[in-house]
């Protein structure tokens, strides 16, 4: 059972490319809400996501407004990662298989209606605090891999491929 990551109007193509990569891996969906600050034809989402990309289970939604419209709470619980979160990553729910996990841009994270409207739902990755925040894709991996630990890493193998030789250690 993998994931269901939402970004909300990325920025930077490496950042979604890269988490597409992480999408594949974990058999993940990745779904781009809202206006995107570059084209999924970019050539940097493309390298990031090296040949993988055009297996990323990947979804475009126009709008945030129109990912709750389609996704409503009720039947996908919502997890935002935000520095205004109360609650650690680590205490989000994670046996709902509708979870949704959901990113802000790499600039100015989720508007602001987000924090008032969905408080009880804000999670965050502890800091220092001396950087405003940590890389999207780094954020992604670190919540990502985290529930899948919980879940006992469902359907994943342990396997890893080397990548100088192409080798598969276990």
């Amino acid at each position: 059972m993998g994931l269901n990551i939402v970004l909300f109007e990325p920025e930077i193509p490496q950042n979604t490319g890269n988490i597409g990569r992480f999408s594949v891996a974990t058999d993940s969906r990745l779904i781009l809400a809202g206006k995107l600050g570059f084209s999924l034809d970019d050539k940097y989402v493309k390298r990031a996501g090296l040949d993988y990309w055009k297996n990323v289970n990947l979804e475009t939604i126009d709008t945030l407004d129109k990912f709750f419209e389609q996704y409503p709470i009720g039947k996908h619980p919502y997890a935002f990662l935000s520095k205004f979160g109360e609650k650690n990553y680590t205490e989000i729910p994670h046996d709902d298989p509708n979870l949704m996990i959901i990113f802000g841009r790499e600039t100015s994270g989720l508007p602001d209606f987000v924090q008032e409207r969905y408080a009880e739902h804000l999670y965050r990755i502890p800091t220092t605090g001396r950087v405003r925040s940590l890389n999207l894709s780094n954020a992604v991996a670190l919540v990502g891999y985290d529930i899948l630990r919980r879940r006992d890493f469902g359907g994943l193998d342990a396997h890893w491929m080397g990548p100088e030789t192409g080798e598969t250690y276990a």
